[in-house]
């Protein structure tokens, strides 16, 4: 399986994530050729070797109406409770992404000024994206990254999306890193990405509306969820666009798995400091049993004041949601008490919405976390003909075995209509699927 890691420990913004990618393609002329020619207003793309701390990489520039975004001086405040500063702030970071910040309807301190300070909505940027020449699911990736941005600025600036702005220059810059990377990705092809937990920074940034922590208020909206630590340097490391991009494509954080690594690419940020300023790309195979684990978390509470009704209504709400599974066990609990234990399966990033369903829907005053690692069988549905009917039939196979079940729901319903019993009906599904020449 063709999986792509992407290591975070300086952060990661737009630009630094596509340029990792594009050290990993075959045709790079090709790439930039393409984006130069996607029609983005005003926006020319080039890329340049840079190195950083003895490793050489590449550095993807994004020029709007012939103005590198974030060439200016952005200030990053450093705090020091003691009030000294035995260090310039040629340390702020800048990561080439100081622009991505001008998306939201803060400016951040830029020490020049363009004359195209247009603004643009959420729906002008769906547009520009949607006249593109590049393929629908390209577009599709774009938007859905963009509305996680939007939807973070509208959280933090307390407003509804469509009443979000962004700046015109800032937006473009941001449209061309957001959809390059887009294309980077159908382009090398991959099935799998994984990205490690992210290095955010720690401080304080100035903005046109004052000082801000670090990371950023869209920047930590857009991460929760996600593992993210502060790391060593002080400074802004992720930015909103990097931050949508690896929660839009990543569904795993974690270190590198077991794989056989064929390729690293270098993603630059402009500025220099004691750890080398770069996005890494590892893009390698792994083997197909090595997917079939995952991570869940059990939350567990015990109740014995309500009726059975109540705790399978609980069960039931908590399967809506979005569970992954939900159990009861009967114990004897204290005061020689029958009573019930919940158990919930979810994944780690909804535990917390799980807590909070479990104490608002029980008489429980605690709930129970445990964190879990499980193995598991790659699962699908497939609708079989059988002289019963279409069925659906749940397949799940991995480490050598294969193993097959009809859905529930369309046995009972043959059983019912054929007016036999749900055994039969599904001894004559599953001996069907088992002669089936698509099996």
């Amino acid at each position: 399986m063709k999986t792509l890691f992407i290591e975070c420990k300086m952060g990661a913004a737009g630009d630094m994530l596509s340029a990792a990618l594009l050290e990993l393609c075959e045709d790079k002329e090709a790439f930039l050729s393409k984006m130069n020619s996607l029609g983005l207003p005003a926006t020319h793309i080039y890329s340049k070797s840079e190195e950083k701390c003895g490793i050489v990489g590449t550095r993807l520039v994004v020029e709007v109406h012939g103005e590198e975004e974030g060439s200016g001086d952005h200030n990053n405040l450093h705090h020091h409770e003691n009030g000294d500063h035995d260090h310039d702030h040629e340390h702020d970071h800048d990561h080439d992404h100081d622009h991505e910040h001008e998306q939201s309807d803060h400016e951040h301190g830029h020490g020049h000024h363009h004359d195209h300070e247009r603004q643009a909505a959420l729906h002008d940027i769906e547009s520009v994206i949607g006249g593109l020449s590049v393929s629908e699911g390209v577009k599709e990736n774009a938007i859905a990254v963009y509305h996680l941005i939007a939807q973070a600025e509208s959280n933090a600036h307390g407003k509804p999306v469509d009443l979000v702005h962004f700046h015109e220059v800032g937006a473009l810059d941001a449209v061309a890193d957001i959809v390059g990377f887009c294309i980077l990705v159908e382009t090398l092809g991959v099935h799998r990405i994984i990205a490690s937990p992210v290095a955010v920074g720690y401080g304080q940034v100035r903005t046109s509306h004052g000082i801000l922590p670090v990371p950023a208020p869209a920047t930590a909206h857009i991460l929760l969820g996600v593992p993210t630590y502060a790391g060593k340097i002080e400074g802004e490391l992720c930015t909103p666009t990097g931050a949508a991009l690896l929660r839009h494509f990543s569904k795993e954080f974690m270190n590198m798995p077991p794989m056989v690594i064929r390729k690293i690419g270098y993603g630059m940020g402009k500025k220099n400091f004691v750890a080398a300023n770069c996005v890494r790309a590892f893009l390698g195979d792994q083997e197909e049993e090595t997917t079939l684990q995952d991570k869940v978390v059990e939350l567990r509470c015990n109740i014995d004041d309500m009726t059975p009704e109540a705790v399978g209504y609980t069960t039931h709400l908590l399967m809506l949601n979005g569970a992954k599974d939900v159990y009861v066990e009967t114990v004897l609990m204290k005061k020689n008490r029958p009573g019930f234990i919940i158990v919930c399966l979810c994944a780690e990033e909804q535990a917390d919405k799980f807590a909070v369903l479990l104490l608002k829907h029980t008489t429980t005053i605690g709930v129970r976390k445990y964190h879990c690692e499980r193995y598991i069988l790659e699962r699908n549905t497939v609708e079989i003909e059988t002289t019963l009917g279409i069925i659906r039939t749940k397949i799940s196979t991995g480490y050598g075995i294969t193993k097959s079940k009809p859905e529930f729901d369309d046995v009972a319903k043959i059983a019912s209509e054929y007016d036999i019993s749900y055994e039969r009906a599904e001894k004559t599904i599953t001996a069907e699927y088992e002669m089936s020449p698509d099996k």
